[in-house]
C-alpha cells in the first residue's frame, strides 16, 4: 500500500472512478476540489480555485501520486467564452500545479495529468499511435497541444510526468454510455452522420487499471488511454442497440446533428470526429487489458 494520492478535480465521474479503484491502495486519499474542505467516507476533501495557491499546496508534500483532471467539460457549444474556459481551465490548472510541485520539499513522485485522444487528427484511414499519430490543427487539438505543452515545459527534476491521452470512458453511471444507452432506448439509436468515424473507447474499469499500470510501471510521456480496437461508429450502435434488444435505431444524419446539437447545447464534433486512436504504448509495455469487447462491456454496463 502506497502512502498518499491526491486527485485534482477529483469529484466528477473519472475522479469517483479513480478513487473507488484506490481506496485500498492508498493509505491517504486526497481530493482538491471547488466545493468546501471536509472528510467524508475518509477521503480527505480540499478547497482549492485550480488557478491560485490558498494553503491547498501543502498537500503535495510527500505524495506518491497526483493526478489532475480539471478541465471545463466539452460538452457545450464553442462560444468565444466556454472557448476561453476550456482553455483556461485546463491551462492554468496544470501551470498551477507544476509551480506547487515546485515549491515542495518533498514532491510528488508521479504527476500524470489528464490529456486527450483528441489531439490527433479526423482519421478514417489510419490508426493513431504516440509515435507516428498525426497531430492536427484547430481549436480542440490545438487547446490539447498547449496544454501538454505547458505540463512539459516547466521541469519538475524530482517528478516523473505522463500525460493520459484518453478518448470516451464507458461507465455505468458517468460519461458517454448513459446518454447513448437512453437515445438508443428512444430508437434513435442509428448510425451518426456518415456511421464511418471511428470511436476509441474505454471501460472505466481499463481506465483505472491502466492508471494503475503506469503508476507501477513508472511510464512517463503521452500515453493512448483506450482500448485495442476502434470501432466505427455504425458499427458501435448496432451492437449496442443488440445489447439493449432493441431491433432498429434511427440514423442521425449530420443536418440533424447539427440542429440538435444546437438545441442541447453542445457540438457535433463530440460525435462526427473519427478517433482512430490505439494504446501502443501500453501494450507495448505489457498492459492486459480486461474489457477489449465491446458486447461484455456492454453486458457489463447494463448488467
Amino acid at each position: 500500500m502506497k502512502n498518499k494520492l491526491i486527485i485534482a478535480a477529483g469529484t466528477g465521474f473519472l475522479g469517483n472512478v479513480l478513487i473507488q479503484h484506490f481506496k485500498n491502495k492508498f493509505e491517504e486519499i486526497i481530493v482538491l476540489t471547488r466545493g468546501k474542505s471536509e472528510t467524508n467516507n475518509q477521503i480527505i476533501y480540499v478547497n482549492w480555485d485550480a488557478k491560485s495557491f490558498s494553503g491547498w499546496e501543502k498537500e503535495l508534500e510527500n505524495a506518491d501520486v497526483l493526478i489532475n483532471l480539471a478541465g471545463k467539460s466539452v460538452d457545450c457549444r464553442y462560444t468565444k467564452k466556454n472557448k476561453a474556459e476550456i482553455f483556461a481551465s485546463r491551462i492554468e490548472s496544470t501551470k498551477i500545479l507544476n509551480e506547487a510541485i515546485l515549491q515542495c520539499n518533498n514532491p510528488p513522485k508521479h504527476f500524470i495529468n489528464s490529456s486527450t485522444a483528441t489531439i490527433y487528427r479526423h482519421s478514417e484511414d489510419k490508426e493513431m499511435d504516440e509515435y507516428t499519430g498525426e497531430i492536427g490543427n484547430d481549436f480542440s487539438m490545438n487547446v490539447a497541444k498547449t496544454w501538454e505543452n505547458t505540463f512539459y515545459e516547466i521541469e519538475t527534476p524530482n517528478t516523473l510526468k505522463t500525460a493520459i491521452r484518453t478518448s470516451i470512458v464507458l461507465g455505468k453511471n458517468g460519461g458517454a454510455f448513459v446518454p447513448l444507452k437512453q437515445l438508443t432506448q428512444l430508437g434513435l439509436g442509428g448510425k451518426n452522420g456518415s456511421g464511418k468515424q471511428f470511436i476509441s473507447w474505454i471501460h472505466e474499469k481499463d481506465f483505472a487499471r491502466a492508471v494503475a499500470f503506469i503508476i507501477e510501471k513508472e511510464l512517463s510521456g503521452s500515453i493512448n488511454v483506450v482500448a485495442p480496437k476502434p470501432i466505427r461508429n455504425e458499427e458501435f450502435m448496432k451492437k449496442l442497440q443488440k445489447a439493449i434488444g432493441i431491433p432498429f435505431g434511427l440514423p442521425i444524419p449530420k443536418s440533424l446533428l447539427e440542429f440538435g446539437a444546437k438545441i442541447i447545447k453542445t457540438e457535433t464534433e463530440l460525435v462526427l470526429k473519427s478517433r482512430n486512436v490505439i494504446p501502443k504504448r501500453l501494450t507495448e509495455n505489457g498492459f492486459e487489458f480486461e474489457f477489449s469487447d465491446l458486447e461484455n462491456i456492454f453486458k457489463n454496463l447494463l448488467s
